[in-house]
């Protein structure tokens, strides 16, 4: 029996992240495997939790705690009916896998490198926004420098064209 992975998947509620979501589901989780929901909110977002934890980000949240709304506000999780139906279905189907989630606040390029290392993640999925190559010189890629720096596997998954 393969060992249980920690994988952790870049959430910002868009169409592309829920389809890395849905990928990662399907392609990626196995039995036991851990799933880490990684949400990076802007550095002046104002939640009653961020003050604790803005320096090395919320604790795990488990599925169970952030499926409530009043909860997950506190931590500045969205609460999205779809994602939690898919992290459901993972759950329960892929043998028992456990799904958490975990708040930071910052830069997401920053912070999703300090997420790989800090939660020793195996893989990483992310959604891609697809940014046109005049918009990703100006703008910058996240999916691109995450890709560049981070230590592990990094699989980006782009949405569909409208």
């Amino acid at each position: 029996m393969e060992k249980a992975r920690t994988v952790g998947i870049g959430m910002d509620y868009s169409s592309t992240s829920k389809a890395a979501l849905r990928w990662a589901a399907e392609n990626l989780i196995g039995e036991g495997d851990r799933i880490i929901l990684i949400q990076v909110q802007p550095p002046n977002a104002d939640h009653t939790r961020k003050q604790l934890f803005e320096g090395t980000g919320s604790p795990l949240v488990p599925l169970a705690e952030f499926r409530e709304i009043n909860f997950s506000k506190q931590y500045g999780l969205t609460y999205d009916p779809e994602v939690l139906d898919i992290l459901d279905t993972v759950s329960r189907t892929k043998g028992q896998a456990e799904v958490v989630a975990k708040v930071y606040w910052g830069d997401p390029r920053e912070k999703l490198i300090d997420a790989v290392e800090d939660l020793k993640l195996d893989s990483l999925v992310m959604g891609s926004r697809g940014l046109g190559a005049i918009k990703r010189v100006l703008l910058g890629s996240v999916s691109n420098y995450v890709v560049t720096n981070a230590p592990c596997p990094v699989t980006v998954v782009k949405g569909s064209k409208p």
